[in-house]
């Protein structure tokens, strides 16, 4: 997995995984995350445009993320999963926990 980190629109710090999310590599993102969080950051999307798997320990790490950003009065958002992964997350009922957005662009509205 490689991701790239970009601020878009000043406020929102967007990561684009591409490859899997899986147990080798998620503290890779886990990390990055929690970076820009002690640096001051609130607003967050995850863009799996380029993402083909995650699997469990990856949606952990997730779910990790999204529960310490909202203690700090912040947002976690996904977007652009393909088929497979929206599934998954319907599945496991991680749809209701995120906001999930078909596109980069439609996440990034009304942050």
């Amino acid at each position: 997995m490689a991701f790239d980190v970009k601020r878009e629109t000043g406020e929102v710090v967007v990561f684009d995984v591409e490859g899997q999310l899986i147990v080798g590599n998620r503290q890779e993102l886990k990390q990055a995350v929690l970076a820009e969080l002690e640096g001051g950051a609130r607003k967050f999307l995850v863009d799996f445009t380029n993402t083909g798997y995650i699997d469990s320990s990856g949606l952990g790490v997730l779910v990790s993320l999204s529960k310490k950003i909202r203690e700090q009065g912040g947002e976690l958002r996904l977007s652009s999963l393909n088929e497979d992964l929206r599934t998954l997350f319907e599945l496991t009922k991680l749809d209701t926990l995120f906001r999930i957005a078909d596109s980069r662009e439609e996440g990034l509205q009304d942050f």
